[in-house]
């Protein structure tokens, strides 16, 4: 009996042990979304990694979306890839997907190990180039924006016939957990 509220405080220590922090993966916008209902499409975002699972709001009859929302996902291993698959909001059936991509992180988990002490503000500080192996659809730069560093990226959306999706991250340095170094 007494060791009981011991063992919950080992297992929420030991979450804190794994985890490296939190990524705030900003959804900006979709470009020339595919059309799913008659003239347009009713696109959302849904961003999974791991078990996490979260998902934007619905954007009525427009296949170019500004959602501007901030996810934020919790860190333990930067080898797992961050999936995002856009559906299109169907009242009566189930929602039709619209296209997907993979995130790989372990670029930008790399250029957050940068010394960014002295760094004037706009510096790249990486550069990931597109290839057969990630869905960048153009170069995507790591830069420090107001003591930060973010990774603005352009997705091509995969098994579909036209898309891209817009996303930033940035790491939230969270007191307590694991952290970087």
């Amino acid at each position: 009996m007494a060791d009981s509220p011991g063992s919950e405080k080992t297992k929420s220590s030991s979450l804190m042990d794994n985890l490296l922090g939190l990524l705030r993966v900003r959804i900006k916008r979709g470009v020339n979304l595919a059309v799913r209902d008659v003239r347009s499409s009713d696109p959302y975002v849904v961003v999974k990694l791991g078990k996490q699972k979260l998902k934007t709001r619905v954007i009525k009859r427009d296949v170019n979306p500004e959602w501007n929302e901030d996810l934020t996902l919790s860190i333990t291993d930067p080898s797992t890839p961050i999936k995002l698959t856009v559906y299109d909001h169907d009242t009566f059936s189930k929602d039709d997907k619209m296209g997907n991509a993979e995130v790989d992180i372990r670029p930008y988990i790399e250029a957050l190990k940068v010394d960014v002490d002295g760094i004037p503000n706009g510096t790249t500080i990486a550069r990931v180039q597109p290839c057969r192996t990630n869905c960048l659809s153009e170069e995507s730069a790591i830069t420090l924006v107001d003591g930060k560093v973010v990774q603005d990226i352009c997705l091509r959306l995969r098994n579909v016939e036209c898309g891209e999706v817009e996303i930033q991250l940035q790491w939230i340095e969270l007191p307590g957990s694991k952290g970087l170094s």
